[in-house]
């Protein structure tokens, strides 16, 4: 009896351990069937999405993001020539190294430059790292020139004492200009080796500072249609406000000049391409002929610049001389009113000195003095009617 229970107890414990076993192989089969389904699903929406993509978008272009159509005139040409911009650059001062009187001098010139704004700048500062390859690419060429230099004198010492050997004075003072050159020649030699050196460091960085003058193609109105014309009177206006934004700045010892087409791209060039611009500038893209982003017309700009200069110093003589004119004149009046009132200036004023003085003179002395100044200025105005009663009968006589 207890036999058969035991063995009735395993086979139930078996089938018990086979459903066990069925019911894992069948949540694994499961899963695995869902994760492949899930799977396809993903690569068929992918797969919709970028169709869906290649019909529906398309890439932005490079204008769109670089958010400029062309570089023209010294000018930043703007969504379809409808903005216009002009871009000053300023040269910075070292504000901590100031004394405290030239501190305020500062401030207040600042303080009157932003008085002085009639019309929205924006300021940008943008972050260069140096690179001086153009700077030793100078100073191999300089002191090559000099050696080239040092050669000739060499030479021509050596013919001098060949020839004349006794000329002492000619040959020491060839002497000295080799030494000069010589040494010249060693120190640019010295100069262009620290300066390679101080070009492997790749993080000598230097700010610029630029002031960004914007003017909008609406503000001319509707009467303007000729394209030339209205470029032309847009630059005119922008140079002038940009040329009264530099003589402002001066109060405040800062330096500034209008970036032209060529200083444009380079800063748009290193704002765009910060880390090519180290290895290819802007300056070997113009030289290689990568020329299609901007147009310039040096000539004429320099023409219209010097018109444009020629205009505002006159304009500003002109405003100097009647403010002079004026202030002279309202002195000149000044002037008039007190010759014309000096006689009771006068009056008025020894009146009040013999009343200041009334306890050493005596009061009645005073009285008196004061009523017989005041009788003789009656007299006076007397006189003085009687004299322009007779010009005016003698003029209606004449």
């Amino acid at each position: 009896m207890e036999s058969t229970e035991i063995l009735t107890m395993a086979v139930a414990i078996l089938i018990m351990l086979i459903m066990i076993l069925v019911f894992v192989y069948w949540y694994i089969s499961r899963k695995e069937k869902l994760s492949n389904n899930k799977t396809n699903n993903k690569e068929t929406s992918n797969k919709n999405s970028k169709e869906k993509s290649g019909s529906s978008y398309t890439k932005l272009s490079v204008f769109d993001f670089m958010e400029f159509d062309t570089i023209q005139d010294n000018m930043i040409v703007q969504n379809n020539g409808s903005k216009y911009l002009m871009a000053i650059e300023c040269e910075g001062i070292n504000y901590d190294l100031m004394s405290e009187v030239e501190k305020t001098a500062v401030e207040q010139g600042f303080i009157e430059f932003l008085n002085t704004l009639r019309h929205p700048i924006q300021l940008y500062i943008q972050t260069r790292t140096i690179n001086i390859s153009n700077s030793i690419e100078n100073y191999n060429r300089k002191l090559e020139e000099t050696r080239q230099e040092l050669v000739a004198k060499q030479n021509e010492y050596n013919k001098v004492l060949q020839t004349n050997g006794r000329d002492t004075k000619t040959l020491n003072n060839l002497r000295m200009e080799i030494a000069r050159i010589q040494n010249l020649y060693d120190y640019g030699k010295d100069i262009i080796s620290n300066t390679e050196k101080m070009s492997l460091n790749k993080n000598v960085l230097r700010k610029h500072y630029y002031i960004i003058l914007s003017y909008y193609s609406a503000e001319l109105g509707a009467d303007i249609t000729d394209e030339e014309e209205k470029r032309n009177m847009i630059f005119a206006e922008l140079y002038t406000r940009a040329q009264s934004i530099i003589r402002t700045l001066f109060a405040c010892s800062m330096k500034g000049k209008v970036l032209d087409s060529n200083e444009l791209a380079d800063l748009l060039y290193v704002a765009y391409n910060r880390d090519e611009a180290e290895v290819y500038g802007v300056d070997k893209a113009i030289r290689a002929g990568f020329t299609e982003l901007y147009s310039t017309a040096p000539d004429v700009l320099d023409k219209r610049m010097e018109a444009l200069n020629k205009e505002i110093n006159e304009k500003a003589l002109e405003k100097a001389r009647l403010t002079v004119d004026e202030v002279r004149s309202e002195k000149e009046r000044a002037v008039q009113q007190t010759e014309e009132s000096m006689d009771e200036l006068i009056d008025n004023l020894a009146k009040v000195i013999i009343k200041e003085n009334r306890r050493y003179i005596g009061k009645d002395v005073a009285e008196e003095a004061i009523s017989k100044i005041d009788n003789t200025k009656e007299e006076v105005r007397q006189d003085v009617k009687k004299e322009t009663k007779t010009r005016t009968r003698r003029k209606s006589t004449k």
